[in-house]
């Protein structure tokens, strides 16, 4: 099988539908940042040293969950997400306070890192918030299932709070902002 087709080399991209787009489609860029996400996903899976199988279950129901949105957001007759739902956001807010009971109240901003797989889970985060602005923007011209953005505004949250635990469990200091450095 190849995996080049050679339909895209002007430019272009077919949807699920079969629609020719161009390859900067809003759609497109949607899709295509929820697919960046998986893949920094799976960087963050790679690197997890923690014994917390609950959070390594989660990581990887997140990127099936990612494949559902992508698969969605690439068929522009698609009206609602297959395989996410308020569960899903309910299960990763559930994870986030088990995570927050062990951190200490934050004093101000915590700069990124601290630790390689705290460094990778900023890296999702931002991703993920990349993939929000892009699914936002797809949602003023199409109409888009709210779950998606829900479940895309949680999950960079758990990268945030995640990336704060793994610190903590490994004792990396946070290191706050300071504006006179």
């Amino acid at each position: 099988m190849k995996v080049y087709t050679r339909t895209g080399d002007a430019g272009t991209t077919s949807l699920v539908s079969g629609k020719r787009v161009p390859k900067d489609d809003i759609r497109v860029e949607a899709y295509g940042s929820v697919d960046e996400l998986g893949s920094m996903l799976a960087l963050l899976l790679h690197n997890i040293k923690l014994d917390q199988p609950d959070i390594e279950q989660a990581l990887t129901k997140a990127q099936h969950k990612l494949f559902n949105i992508g698969a969605y957001l690439a068929d522009d007759k698609a009206t609602q997400v297959y395989g996410v739902s308020d569960d899903d956001v309910a299960q990763l807010e559930t994870l986030m306070d088990q995570m927050g009971q062990d951190l200490p109240p934050m004093k101000g901003f915590i700069l990124p890192g601290g630790s390689r797989l705290s460094a990778i889970a900023d890296c999702c985060r931002t991703t993920a918030r990349r993939a929000e602005r892009r699914i936002v923007a797809l949602s003023h011209q199409n109409e888009v299932d709210p779950t998606v953005l829900k479940y895309i505004n949680r999950l960079s949250d758990f990268f945030f709070i995640f990336g704060r635990f793994n610190n903590i469990c490994n004792q990396k200091e946070e290191i706050y902002w300071d504006k006179n450095v």
